[in-house]
């Protein structure tokens, strides 16, 4: 089995369709095509179950994805740690949540790039268990998340302690916004939708009214039209608080702070532009907090 041909498969098991796959991968497809039959036949069973729609992957399949992805993360990391420099040069892959990505990162990676120039960094957002599978697949050099992360493969680094607030428009009487109105949130796996879904059945509510949204941008829109309410740290609304335009409600102790999390691999190789943005990040966010007070 060689390092080409889990490359393949894993691009084919990503995409779950050999057109695009050969297009991201630069070959032809009857190449492609080839060389997934060839690595069926080594393995003695099929890896993909072909239908109308593309191809998706057989339980032997996602069996040898978890490896393919291990190997070729390892491969990744060996040429990084080969071709290492003492200055923080070359690619720096970060993964975000949407609400860390739009109110904190912009000024840390300004002042990271203005630092650190030769750095070609780039930004990932998604939901903190997209993050952390990324970060697990070698994908992302490290990530925000905002949820505690025990896995034995990771290191989890407390970056800031978020208060959390419902929100809403203040358009209706408060009682009736609360429990009324339809829940806007993220998709399935943000942290604040389980916060404020468990808020909401310890209020009565068990099945609220879900509107997902992709942007954080769309779900403060939606709240201060009167659409529905959500749950947000502090420091993204406090513009809008003072413009009127939002109410907060508080929530139970043990309900209203969140902490963000930094995150990487354990075993990952460690760059100097990696270790360079780890080392910025307590005095950035210290610096944060005490301009957003």
């Amino acid at each position: 089995m060689e390092s080409g041909d889990l490359r393949i498969f894993q691009v084919v098991a990503q995409q779950g369709n050999l057109t695009k796959a050969a297009e991201r991968l630069g070959y032809v497809q009857s190449n492609v095509t080839a060389r997934i039959k060839y690595l069926e036949a080594e393995v003695g069973t099929l890896l993909f179950i072909r239908h109308n729609r593309g191809m998706t992957l057989s339980p032997a399949g996602e069996l040898l994805l978890t490896y393919a992805d291990k190997i070729i993360g390892l491969l990744n990391e060996a040429e990084k740690a080969l071709c290492a420099t003492d200055e923080p040069a070359g690619p720096l892959r970060i993964g975000s949540t949407q609400t860390a990505a739009a109110v904190r990162l912009p000024e840390l990676f300004a002042s990271y790039y203005t630092l650190y120039p030769s750095v070609s960094l780039s930004l990932s957002t998604g939901n903190s268990q997209y993050l952390i599978d990324q970060v697990l697949g070698y994908e992302l050099e490290g990530a925000f998340i905002g949820c505690s992360c025990d896995h034995p493969d990771l290191s989890a680094v407390p970056i800031y302690d978020e208060e959390l607030f419902i929100v809403s428009s203040g358009i209706r009487p408060e009682n009736q916004e609360l429990v009324e109105k339809p829940v806007l949130v993220y998709s399935m796996g943000c942290s604040y939708r389980q916060i404020l879904e468990d808020w909401l059945r310890s209020n009565g509510v068990n099945r609220p009214v879900i509107m997902e949204f992709g942007t954080l941008e769309a779900i403060i829109s939606g709240v201060t039209s009167g659409m529905g309410i959500s749950l947000l740290p502090e420091i993204v609304i406090r513009q809008h608080l003072q413009q009127g335009l939002l109410r907060k409600h508080s929530l139970p102790l043990g309900m209203n702070h969140m902490m963000t999390y930094f995150i990487t691999r354990k075993d990952a190789f460690v760059s100097s532009a990696l270790r360079a943005f780890m080392d910025l990040l307590p005095k950035e966010y210290d610096m944060i907090e005490r301009r957003g007070h």
